[in-house]
C-alpha cells in the first residue's frame, strides 16, 4: 500500500493555488556567452513569457563562479531587478539559461577563521598522537580506567573538532548557483551548509520554524546542456509532449526489494521511495512500469521507449541503456551526476546529450537525504495539475546546496487529457 503523504498532499495544497503562469516566470541570460540571450528570447516566445521579463547578465563563462562575482554579477543585478518589479508584478520562478555558470565556490576563509583552521588541526595532530600512544600502553585496574576515560574525551574532542573543520571546508560552502539564487530575495543566511526547504512537503508542518519564508524562496531551475542546439531541442520536445502526450515506459532502478518495514531511513528510504514511485506511476498512467529492484544497473538496450526513469547508483559513468522519447523525465542518484554539463560522463550531462528534456543532479557531493524524493516528484508530476516547477520544490528537502534540475518550470507532461498511454 501506498504512504498516506501523497494522498494528504493532493487534499491539502490546492491546484488553482499553485499554478504557475508564464507572467511569474523570470529567465537570466549570459550577455557574456554568445547564443544565450538569442535562446533565452526563443524560449520566452515559444512560451508567452513578457519580454520584460528577461535579465540579461554579464558573467564568467566558466562552470564555477566565485562567490564575490556570484554576489556582484548575478545575484546583485537580478535581486535589484526583482525589488523594481515589486508585489504588483509577482515572480514565482526563475529559468537560467544555457550560458550560465553551475556552482558557486566557497568564500576564501578570513584570516581569524585561517588562524582558527590551523590550531584546530593542530590540536587535532596532538590528539591523535595522545590516542595512539595510550593505546600501545598495557595498563590494567585503576589505571586502564584513567586511559580508557581519557581516550573517551579525546574521541569527543576530536569529533567536535572535525565538525568545525567540517563547516570550514570548500565542500561544505560551495553550492549551486541555482540553489542559491532559490533564495536570491532571503537576505542574510548561512552559507555552511544546507538550508530547509519550506515548500518541501516534509516541512509542511514546520513553517513557523523554517528559517526562511515561503514567499521569500524563487523556483529555479535552468535549460542548459551541452550545447544550444540540444537547448532548443530540450524546449521544442517539451512543447510537443505537452501537445501530444508523453507517452512510453516508465523504468525505476532501484537496489534492493520493496522493504516490509516502511519505517527505513537513508539509503534505504530513497530506494523505497523508487518502489512507491512506481507504484504511483502504475496507478495514475497507463504506462507500463518496470522495475529493476537489484544491485545490477539497467544495460545497454534494455530500456527502450523510455518516458519516465530514476534509479541509482553507477557514480560519473553514464549507462546508455535508454531510449529517450520526446519530452522524457529521468533523473539518477549519485554524487556529482551535474557536476557538468559540457564534458566527461555524467548522467545529467550525457542524458541531455542523448534525448532526456528534464534531468536532476548535484553539482557535488549533496549525501543522499538532498535528492528529491522520487515518491513524490513522480506523484506530482504524474497527478497532472503541478508544473515541474512546483513538483521539484515540492519534493527538494534543502536550498542553499547542490541540487540543479535541468528543465522547463512550466513543464506539465500530464497535464492534459490522452497524456499516460
Amino acid at each position: 500500500m501506498i504512504r498516506l503523504i501523497l494522498f494528504v498532499l493532493f487534499l491539502v495544497l490546492p491546484v488553482t493555488a499553485h499554478a504557475l503562469a508564464p507572467a511569474e516566470v523570470v529567465v537570466v541570460a549570459n550577455r557574456f556567452v554568445e547564443g544565450s540571450v538569442p535562446l533565452a528570447r526563443y524560449y520566452m516566445k515559444q512560451r508567452g513569457i513578457p519580454a520584460e521579463n528577461l535579465v540579461r547578465v554579464r558573467t564568467t563563462d566558466k562552470e564555477t563562479v566565485s562567490r564575490r562575482d556570484y554576489d556582484r554579477e548575478i545575484a546583485g543585478p537580478l535581486r535589484s531587478y526583482l525589488e523594481k518589479r515589486g508585489a504588483d508584478q509577482p515572480v514565482r520562478a526563475l529559468v537560467l539559461m544555457w550560458g550560465m555558470p553551475l556552482r558557486v565556490s566557497a568564500p576564501p576563509l578570513t584570516r581569524e577563521q585561517e588562524r582558527e583552521k590551523n590550531q584546530l588541526e593542530t590540536e587535532r595532530d596532538a590528539l591523535r598522537q595522545e590516542r595512539e600512544q595510550l593505546r600501545e600502553e598495557p595498563v590494567e585496574g585503576e589505571e586502564k580506567a584513567r586511559r580508557d576515560a581519557r581516550l573517551a574525551q579525546i574521541r569527543a574532542r576530536l569529533e567536535a573538532i572535525n565538525e568545525s573543520l567540517r563547516v570550514m571546508s570548500p565542500g561544505w560552502n560551495s553550492a549551486s548557483v541555482d540553489s542559491e539564487l532559490s533564495l536570491v530575495l532571503a537576505g542574510e543566511y548561512p552559507l555552511a551548509g544546507m538550508i530547509p526547504n519550506p515548500y518541501f512537503y516534509g516541512n509542511r508542518a514546520k513553517q513557523a520554524e523554517m528559517p526562511v519564508a515561503r514567499e521569500k524562496v524563487l523556483w529555479v531551475s535552468r535549460l542548459d546542456a551541452a550545447t544550444p542546439e540540444i537547448v532548443r531541442r530540450v524546449i521544442d520536445d517539451t512543447l510537443y509532449a505537452e501537445q501530444h502526450g508523453l507517452s512510453g515506459k516508465a523504468y525505476f532502478d532501484a537496489r534492493w526489494s520493496k522493504p516490509t518495514n516502511p519505517n527505513v531511513s537513508g539509503y534505504a528510504f530513497y530506494d523505497q521511495s523508487l518502489h512507491l514511485a512506481a507504484e504511483w506511476v502504475r496507478q495514475k498512467t497507463r504506462m507500463p512500469v518496470i522495475v529493476e529492484d537489484t544491485e545490477r544497473l539497467f544495460q545497454p538496450g534494455e530500456a527502450p521507449d523510455t518516458a519516465l526513469y530514476a534509479g541509482w547508483y553507477s557514480l560519473a559513468r553514464y549507462v546508455d541503456a535508454f531510449t529517450w522519447n520526446r519530452g522524457a523525465v529521468g533523473f539518477h542518484m549519485a554524487s556529482q551526476e551535474c557536476q557538468s554539463l559540457r564534458g566527461g560522463q555524467y548522467w545529467c550531462k550525457r542524458m541531455l546529450d542523448e534525448g532526456v528534456a528534464v534531468t536532476i543532479g548535484p553539482v557535488g557531493e549533496p549525501y543522499i537525504q538532498a535528492f528529491p524524493v522520487p515518491e513524490i516528484f513522480f506523484g506530482l508530476l504524474v497527478e497532472g495539475s503541478y508544473s515541474l516547477a512546483e513538483c521539484y520544490m515540492m519534493s527538494l528537502p534543502w536550498l542553499s546546496w547542490k541540487m540543479v534540475m535541468v528543465g522547463d518550470p512550466l513543464y506539465r507532461p500530464f497535464g492534459g487529457e490522452g497524456m499516460s498511454e
